[in-house]
């Protein structure tokens, strides 16, 4: 009897054997084609997955990136230059602010911006913008100087002072360099004085039964010392301090304003006059803004603004700085008297 190829007697109807339990016809084990097929569509959408997180984390990354431009532009960390500066133009310089040595309106500041101005030769005039109700002698001062020397040093360019809000004191003792001093008929202008304010503690201290111990070496050290008496000869050397630098600050006007002042009783008292009287008094040229000055003086109507501004992390770093200086003048026991041209 003939026999199968696997050595098993024929079925009696002659048809083939079915395949053995667990063997495909090909031969291969039963099942193994689909778990290949769902392997790779499994490996595939793995893949596609991971390449879909890749782009997502770019994405991201690229989103992040442009967020964090921004935001460091906007507070300053970034420099951008979106300014182009004109063939000719007008610069201008603003003045904005207390006068301190370490504020926003320093002589520092100030200068750098007006060199830059004056550097440029496409610089037909300098506008300095003033909203200022004074401070520092010092800083107003060394502001001064340096306008002079500009205007010595480039005759061709002039410089106008324009006033928007104020400019009382120190702001004036900085106008007076101008050429010619413009302002709004509501303006505040003049104050020219000195002055030096503080408290005294000592009545107080009596009252509540707090005795003060002061140890300095130099009889005068302490003589300004909030929480000690205010002796008569101490008064009188202060006042004295501030009649040299009143009349310094009555000096600079003179020379700045020349015949065109018309001095009174109350020129120099201290005394704030509007815009209009300032005129009136000399103390002003006439009434004009930045954009009239630039159009009918200057003849560059373009105008560029040269200013100094500081940023994010310049603030932060004055504030950090101001605080540990606070903190050591109160370690040290500085007096809290201050000068200010007000």
């Amino acid at each position: 009897m003939p026999s199968s190829p696997d050595g098993n007697p024929p079925p009696p109807d002659g048809n083939p054997p079915p395949p053995a339990a667990g063997r495909t016809p090909a031969g291969g084990a039963a099942g193994e084609w689909e778990r290949t097929v769902l392997h790779e569509l499994a490996m595939a959408s793995v893949v596609e997955r991971r390449r879909a997180r890749r782009w997502g984390i770019f994405f991201k990354l690229l989103g992040f990136a442009y967020l964090t431009v921004v935001l460091l532009a906007f507070a300053g960390f970034w420099p951008i230059s979106s300014q182009k500066l004109a063939e000719r133009h007008t610069a201008l310089v603003d003045m904005n602010g207390v006068i301190e040595a370490q504020g926003e309106v320093s002589a520092e500041t100030v200068i750098t911006a007006l060199r830059a101005a004056f550097e440029d030769t496409k610089t037909a005039g300098v506008v300095l913008r003033i909203n200022s109700p004074g401070g520092s002698p010092v800083q107003a001062g060394i502001i001064h100087d340096e306008i002079r020397r500009l205007r010595a040093k480039y005759p061709d360019t002039p410089l106008y002072a324009v006033v928007e809000e104020v400019c009382a004191s120190g702001g004036y003792y900085v106008a007076v360099a101008a050429d010619q001093i413009f302002v709004d008929k509501a303006s505040m202008i003049g104050s020219i004085g000195v002055l030096m304010d503080g408290f005294g503690f000592v009545g107080v201290m009596n009252k509540l039964g707090v005795e003060r111990r002061l140890f300095t070496a130099g009889r005068n050290k302490g003589f300004l010392d909030s929480f000690s008496p205010l002796a008569d000869e101490h008064r009188v050397h202060v006042q004295q301090m501030l009649g040299e630098i009143h009349e310094q600050f009555i000096d600079i006007v003179r020379k700045g304003r020349g015949d065109r002042l018309k001095e009174s009783k109350d020129t120099f008292s201290g005394l704030v006059w509007t815009g209009e009287k300032g005129v009136e008094l000399g103390l002003a040229d006439g009434l004009g803004t930045l954009d009239s000055v630039a159009r009918d003086l200057i003849k560059a109507e373009d105008v560029v603004d040269f200013s100094l501004r500081e940023n994010l992390a310049e603030r932060l770093a004055k504030k950090v700085g101001a605080s540990a200086g606070v903190a050591l003048a109160r370690i040290l026991t500085v007096s809290g008297e201050s000068l200010r041209l007000r």
